[in-house]
């Protein structure tokens, strides 16, 4: 039904109001289509009176009296001719084995749908009801209800006969029933009530509301949503119960169970039919508005609305009028809607139409994200749902995507989707290449291209490299950095990078991006040749990743022109590939670059090139005099003479106190720092490195006469010579800066080593009688003496085996122990006693046995 939905949803948008027209964009929770095949050709010959659902066929009455059964889709499999008059109801069995059927003329049928046998019964009044049990097929549960002017429940009994009990009468038609499981909910025109037919007890009457309108005319509404919860429905109101048991101490003469209205509320519409939807309720309303040009009411589309039911009211969440055939001629009373709960199908039934509502799939979802263009979520709902996904392509959805961003301007964007859509589709991707570039948006799609497993031919990317170097020589060469190179033929992208240096020889991005091609090439010459003209830096990762150090022997000038620190680091950390002797050589004519490389050299090993040590003298002393002290204090190769006469002639007076002291001319060294530097620490600080008597002498002999120095003296030396030899010397009446000061100093120097040795002293004292009272506790300690020691005389057990004999043993703290008797005599200090082993250990061997022969 493609005319059903539109113009539903424009109808529902022509009686909205501004706040709702504001979410029409919001997506439909249901979809429809009219039920056709079959039901066509009926409707046009006869009317529908009523319908029941279930999950494997569909039961259609008639206003001519004629039942049919029809597949889902809507072709008649059966057909029963019933009575020449409306069927009001078809009630069907759990199982869908049985059926009963109720007309206007007061038939009633129950029978088996594969058996015939059953229940034919002639009234005197219209039948408008009839419920089957819903386990009608157990023999145990043979049962169903009928409403016309009394609710009568029929029972098969054990005899094979029917059994006719009256359940209620005297309130009106009985208009609607239905049936879950032990209970039975009908409405007649007062109100609706529930029976247990377990207990056989009415639990409730739950009252109509609007006792205005006609029963007939706007019928009562019953579902039920699960086994105790009641959904009613009539006129504009909506009440939801449930069916709760009793607490046993309450009971007395109630029922065992009791209803709750947990939901009542009114609506805008009149209802004709309800069904629940998980939590929520699909409404069937009937619609009369009022003309634009007239005060009188017209019937407009009935309306299918999913609500949310509240306490006292309800929200909306999706509203859709339906555009039934022949509407206008419609009452209430002509509307019903079944449905099945296995599916969430929803059948709306007028006399010349059946239309079919089900709840929108993944497929639906999509379909209306690409009718609001919104092809970014529909593209993402098709990868989601891609397994289980019928009618939509993945591939077919990014297309039009990718068109309608084309179609935009967004051209970046639409090649990005490329990645994500045409995937591993070659075709795809060259007809989408061609695209581009015909609207001139090559630029666009190159950095999307596949580059991996999957490629192009090299022609695609060699249209899109020649693009890139006529208008951008950037782009182009980001590209030849990005592309691999076997993408492309090579040769040909360097004849036309080549071609255009002709008119651009002094290009740096041109001549770059050629040097990375002929590396591609692996003709690294030619772009080391490039990275050296041009001082690139990529020069030296050229180098080592193609181990070219033999291509760089006549260019090691140019490296280290280009970068000092780099080119040296690299020339020693391959010098099994270039050689320190032909560096040297290469480097002979710039000896400033020589020294860098030397000293380098001589950081990194004392000894490896010391051959140039010598050499290294002179090259200090020209480009590096920081460096010259250093270098002679650490090699161990440099000639003293060579370096004395080169700092002597350069006037390096540092250097030269250096060289003689460690040529053991301390005092000509000494003489120099006094007279040349005149400076007195520096003379000192020497003195105390050399340590030596003499120059002290000659140190105090050169101060005596100058106050600074003798200030200085008295400052430093106390911890080193006598002061008292420097002050002895010094003249009466000299006048001396500080001295005060200097004497005070040596004051607190001289009470400061006093303080420290009587300090030292204590600790001293204190640790030996520490010890002392260690090993004094020690001794006093006692020693174990058992069966298993032995006399270190006489080698028996020190216990006798008679402990009860008196007996005597000495132990001696060295752990040695011997009877009493077999000690020799005591030692030569009168009342001390030694142990004779630990004694003859002492003086020496065989003195032991002297001993004990003694």
């Amino acid at each position: 039904m493609a005319d059903v939905e539109e113009q539903g949803r424009k109808q529902s948008e022509e009686f909205t109001d501004e706040s709702e027209e504001e979410d029409s964009e919001e997506e439909p929770k249901l979809k429809y289509e009219r039920l056709s095949n079959g039901v066509t050709e009926i409707l046009q010959k006869d009317a529908a009176s009523c319908m029941t659902v279930h999950d494997k066929f569909l039961a259609l009455g008639t206003h001519f009296g004629k039942v049919f059964l029809l597949d889902i889709q809507g072709n008649v499999t059966q057909k029963f001719e019933i009575s020449s008059v409306k069927i009001n109801q078809i009630s069907l069995d759990e199982s869908g084995e049985h059926v009963g059927i109720c007309s206007e003329d007061g038939k009633v049928q129950v029978f088996g749908l594969y058996t015939r046998e059953g229940f034919h019964e002639n009234f005197d009044c219209p039948i408008k009801v009839v419920a089957l049990h819903p386990q009608f097929t157990r023999s145990n549960y043979k049962q169903f209800v009928t409403g016309g002017n009394k609710l009568l429940l029929y029972e098969r009994n054990w005899l094979n006969r029917w059994k006719t009990s009256v359940l209620h009468e005297g309130e009106g038609s009985i208009t609607a029933i239905q049936w879950r499981a032990n209970l039975i909910a009908w409405a007649n025109n007062v109100g609706v009530k529930i029976y247990d037919i377990g207990t056989k007890q009415r639990i409730t009457n739950v009252l109509r509301d609007n006792v205005s309108l006609r029963p007939d005319m706007y019928p009562c509404s019953l579902c039920w949503k699960d086994n105790s919860s009641l959904i009613v429905g009539w006129g504009s109101s909506i009440k939801i119960c449930v069916v709760k048991e009793r607490n046993p101490t309450e009971m007395r003469d109630l029922p065992s169970r009791y209803v709750e209205i947990v939901s009542a509320f009114e609506t805008e519409f009149f209802i004709s039919g309800l069904a629940p939807l998980a939590d929520q309720l699909v409404t069937l309303y009937f619609v009369k508005e009022n003309s634009d040009h007239m005060d009188e009411e017209f019937r407009a589309r009935p309306r299918l609305d999913i609500i949310q039911p509240l306490p006292e009211s309800c929200e909306e969440i999706s509203s859709d009028a339906l555009t039934v055939r022949n509407f206008q001629d419609n009452e209430c009373r002509d509307y019903r809607l079944e449905h099945s709960e296995g599916e969430s199908l929803f059948y709306i039934i007028s006399p010349k139409d059946i239309v079919v509502a089900k709840e929108r799939d993944q497929d639906d979802h999509i379909d209306w994200l690409l009718e609001k263009k919104k092809y970014e979520e529909a593209l993402m709902a098709a990868e989601i749902s891609f397994k289980n996904i019928k009618r939509h392509d993945v591939q077919k959805i990014g297309m039009a995507y990718i068109n309608h961003l084309v179609e935009k301007g967004d051209y970046d964007s639409a090649a990005r989707k490329c990645q994500k859509v045409l995937g591993k589709n070659m075709e795809l991707w060259e007809n989408e290449v061609y695209r581009f570039k015909t609207i001139g948006q090559l630029k666009a799609i190159s950095q999307y291209l596949p580059r991996g497993d999957l490629r192009l031919r090299p022609a695609i990317y060699e249209m899109i490299l020649h693009d890139f170097l006529k208008t951008d020589y950037e782009g182009f060469a980001t590209l030849i950095r990005e592309w691999p190179g076997e993408l492309y033929n090579n040769m040909a992208i360097v004849q036309a990078v080549s071609d255009h240096l002709k008119k651009e020889p002094t290009n740096r991005i041109l001549l770059t991006t050629l040097a990375e091609l002929y590396t591609y090439d692996q003709r690294y010459d030619r772009a080391l040749e490039i990275y050296l003209r041009l001082r690139h830096k990529d020069v030296y990762q050229l180098i080592h990743k193609h181990n070219l150090f033999s291509s760089i022997e006549d260019k090691i000038v140019l490296l280290m022109d280009f970068d000092k620190e780099k080119a040296v680091d690299m020339l020693l950390d391959n010098e099994d590939k270039l050689s320190t002797d032909r560096v040297v050589e290469e480097l002979a004519d710039r000896p400033e670059l020589l020294h860098v490389y030397l000293h380098k050299l001589f950081k990194r090993d004392h000894h490896k090139g010391q051959k140039y040590h010598e050499r290294q003298i002179g090259l200090y002393a020209e480009y590096d005099r920081p460096n010259l002290l250093p270098f002679l204090r650490d090699s161990t190769h440099c000639p003293l003479e060579k370096a004395l006469e080169v700092c002597q002639q350069r006037n390096f007076v540092e250097e030269t106190v250096f060289l003689l002291s460690r040529m053991g001319n301390c005092r000509r060294a000494l003489q120099m720092i006094m007279e040349e530097l005149e400076d007195v620490d520096k003379a000192i600080e020497f003195a105390k490195d050399q340590d030596d008597a003499e120059l002290w002498e000659d140190l105090i002999s050169y101060s005596i006469d100058k106050p600074p120095f003798i200030t200085g003296l008295l400052n430093n030396i106390g911890t080193h010579v006598d002061p008292i030899l420097l002050i002895h010397r010094i003249k009466e009446g000299m006048e001396i800066p500080n001295l005060r000061d200097s004497l005070v100093k040596i004051l607190q120097d001289y009470n400061l080593q006093i303080l420290l040795r009587e300090g030292c002293k204590k600790i001293l004292v204190a640790d030996s009688l520490s010890l002392l009272q260690k090993m004094h506790r020690t001794q006093m300690r006692g020693v174990r003496v058992d069966e298993e020691n032995i006399c270190e005389s006489c080698h028996a057990t020190i216990l006798p085996s008679d402990m009860a004999k008196p007996f005597s043993v000495v132990v001696f703290h060295c752990r040695h122990m011997f009877h009493k008797e077999c000690l020799p005599s005591s030692g030569t200090i009168p009342g001390v006693q030694f142990c004779n082993i630990c004694s003859a250990k002492k003086r020496g061997p065989g003195s032991g046995i002297l001993e004990i022969k003694k």
